[in-house]
């Protein structure tokens, strides 16, 4: 089988899942409801807590937030890779119309790596480095579909050609060792590409890499997503970023969603406190020659979560009941935001801002 005719297989194989007509599913992937949590000694700790998107086909998703809000432990709970002692412990994850969370292991992994494929933070923790590039790629290939070797050599050139990977068949031959930062992040993109999956999972991606090449990779994804017809859940902690690829932005904070809506919204007209903080935090909102922003206090750990809104401490705009009541995620406009004081202004008919 030559790649061209294996790759129009995939393709066709591909609209009609990427179809939702086809499929009586309106979105990708849904989210609803979705906890995680960890069993320590003594206590259960939740690090996700009722998290709920939809993602639709093709459609760019960034996750932001501080380190520990559950960005990344949301990614991995999507594709059931939380380590042990965490588990999740509610909602379900509803993809191309299967709960993932009913799937046995087995049946998990054939959608690991094939129609979701999850990118890492660091390529060096993700390439092994003994075995050649090549071979890596090939036994990826090869555990989700069944071709020859020369086949899937064939394949993981016409990858690795994408993503502009200069000689892609001397490098198939070289170790991960040999590549540069950025060079080892293209080849785990190429990886995540094999399978033409309908979704992507980058878990900050660019985190490791210098200015330069990190706009590159940013740049290399968005091509990819467009010309692939693929879905791209992004997480990291940069707004700046994130807006460049994003079509829409869920803001997160201690576990839960802050607010959701879309890029231009999120940038242009943000409603709840912390995102009004983390964008007046950003290097080019600071004045000239002063000193940067910075949201005061610091959130709260798993152990000292508050009864009611975990931004409590934070918040300028504090309401008491804000104190002892979780508010939930309510649709206001095009977005939704978690937000006493935001909500109860929008119901009261008072559109001023915050």
């Amino acid at each position: 089988m030559a790649v061209e005719e294996y790759m129009t297989e995939q393709s066709v194989d591909k609209r009609a899942e990427e179809s939702g007509e086809e499929m009586g599913q309106s979105a990708l992937l849904k989210v609803d409801n979705l906890s995680v949590a960890f069993k320590l000694r003594g206590t259960t700790l939740t690090a996700v807590d009722g998290v709920s998107f939809t993602l639709d086909y093709g459609q760019r998703l960034g996750i932001v937030g501080e380190s520990g809000a559950g960005k990344s432990v949301t990614g991995f709970g999507i594709l059931n890779l939380v380590s042990k002692p965490g588990y999740i412990s509610g909602g379900s994850i509803l993809f191309e119309g299967r709960d993932l969370t009913k799937l046995s292991e087995e049946e998990m992994r054939d959608i690991r790596g094939n129609r979701i494929a999850m990118i890492f933070q660091d390529p060096m923790m993700t390439l092994n480095p003994v075995l050649t590039i090549g071979s890596q790629m090939v036994e990826t290939l090869k555990a989700h579909r069944n071709i020859s070797t020369a086949e899937a050599e064939e394949i993981a050139l016409d990858k690795l050609r994408k993503v502009a990977i200069p000689s892609p068949e001397k490098r198939l031959k070289q170790y991960p060792h040999e590549f540069s930062g950025g060079m080892r992040q293209r080849i785990v993109i190429a990886i995540a590409l094999l399978t033409s999956p309908a979704l992507i999972i980058a878990d900050e991606p660019t985190t490791a890499l210098d200015v330069t090449i990190q706009a590159d990779i940013m740049e290399l994804l968005l091509e990819l997503c467009e010309s692939e017809n693929m879905a791209l859940i992004l997480i990291t902690h940069d707004l700046a970023v994130v807006s460049q690829v994003a079509e829409r932005i869920a803001v997160m904070y201690a576990g839960r969603i802050a607010e959701l809506g879309t890029t231009e919204q999120i940038i242009n007209d943000p409603q709840h406190p912390y995102t009004k903080g983390l964008l007046q935090a950003l290097p080019q909102n600071a004045a000239r020659r002063g000193r940067l922003y910075q949201i005061p206090g610091s959130m709260p750990n798993l152990k000292e979560r508050p009864a009611g809104c975990s931004f409590y401490e934070r918040c300028d705009d504090r309401l008491e009941k804000c104190e002892d009541k979780i508010p939930e995620l309510q649709e206001q406009n095009a977005g939704h935001i978690a937000c006493h004081v935001v909500n109860d202004d929008k119901k009261d008919g008072n559109n001023t801002a915050l």
